[in-house]
């Protein structure tokens, strides 16, 4: 950010005049003679039993608050401190972190180069060293990344939560293949069931209700799950697929199965079917560079592949 020119020069003055001040106020000081007491004496000021004493400071004390200034000037000459003045080493946070970037990049391009130009089924694999011992740094490394990006909404396990997917179960809304991975991190996934409740009615969404229940759960009122896959095949048939399998193209869930990410029980089967419910997993590659996001798909990959 680039200030105004009349601010940068009010910064510069406002900053010299106070090291002057300073330069002043301390050799000024130093030089004042106690003109009624003597050395070693009090000067009259006590508080809690504290006095204060007519002694000067001791030089190494005047010495440290002298180099301060010293510092203090070397500084603004080298940094930038003054207004829009640059320093004459021309410094910036900016080409500070492009510096110290590289180094890590670097490093972590040498730390990746033994597995990351292999497939993510190869990656997974565990590598034995020629003295026998085993190299898994692709899964320790993709297990970090886990860690610090995706275990506050799958969990420190991958088990999900209510409206969070499991990663460790074969249910997946858009495929569980490498690429699929790879796609839902890299660009996230935004699932939508639209509300349904102005179409059907209660009557309606009781019915639809019943149908998707009799799948998992028998014995559901017989004339409410005829009409409820009359209005499935109008209204769900499209996203959930003929058979209620789903469509891992748009992300439609599999109905007929127990495995529900927003909870199965009775109300909250028909408020969803009422009112429509959203989900999103955010993108990642604004976060993570490409290589990190193959790394972070091979390990959620070895969660239901492990070798």
């Amino acid at each position: 950010m680039v200030m105004s020119n009349a601010w940068s020069i009010w910064i510069i003055v406002i900053v010299a005049l106070h090291i002057i001040a300073y330069a002043w106020l301390l050799f000024s000081t130093s030089k004042m003679k106690a003109k009624d007491h003597k050395k070693g004496e009090t000067t009259g000021h006590e508080w809690d039993g504290i006095k204060e004493y007519n002694n000067p400071l001791p030089k190494w004390w005047l010495y440290m608050f002298v180099l301060t200034i010293i510092f203090a000037v070397v500084y603004l000459v080298l940094y930038p401190g003054m207004g829009n003045y640059k320093g004459t080493l021309d410094w910036t946070q900016e080409k500070e972190w492009a510096a110290e970037n590289e180094v890590v990049k670097a490093k972590k391009a040498e730390l990746f180069a033994t597995f990351i130009n292999k497939s993510i089924p190869e990656m997974i694999k565990p590598v034995i060293n020629e003295d026998g011992s085993i190299d898994n740094t692709a899964m320790e490394i993709g297990e970090r990344l886990f860690a610090n990006h995706c275990s506050t909404c799958h969990g420190s396990d991958a088990g999900g939560a209510i409206g969070f997917p499991s990663l460790i179960d074969d249910d997946w809304l858009y495929g569980s293949k490498p690429e699929n991975i790879l796609q839902s991190i890299a660009q996230g996934r935004n699932g939508v069931m639209p509300p349904w409740g102005a179409a059907l009615g209660d009557e309606g969404v009781t019915q639809v209700a019943a149908y998707i229940r009799n799948f998992t759960v028998p014995g559901q009122d017989q004339n409410e799950v005829a009409e409820g896959q009359k209005k499935y095949s109008m209204f769900c048939i499209a996203c959930h697929g003929a058979d209620a399998k789903g469509n891992q193209m748009l992300g439609g869930p599999n109905l007929t199965d127990d495995i529900w990410l927003h909870s199965y029980d009775d109300s909250r089967l028909e408020s969803i079917i009422r009112d429509g419910i959203a989900a999103i997993m955010p993108k990642h590659k604004e976060l993570l560079d490409d290589d990190s996001i193959k790394v972070l798909a091979a390990y959620v990959y070895s969660l239901q592949n492990e070798q």
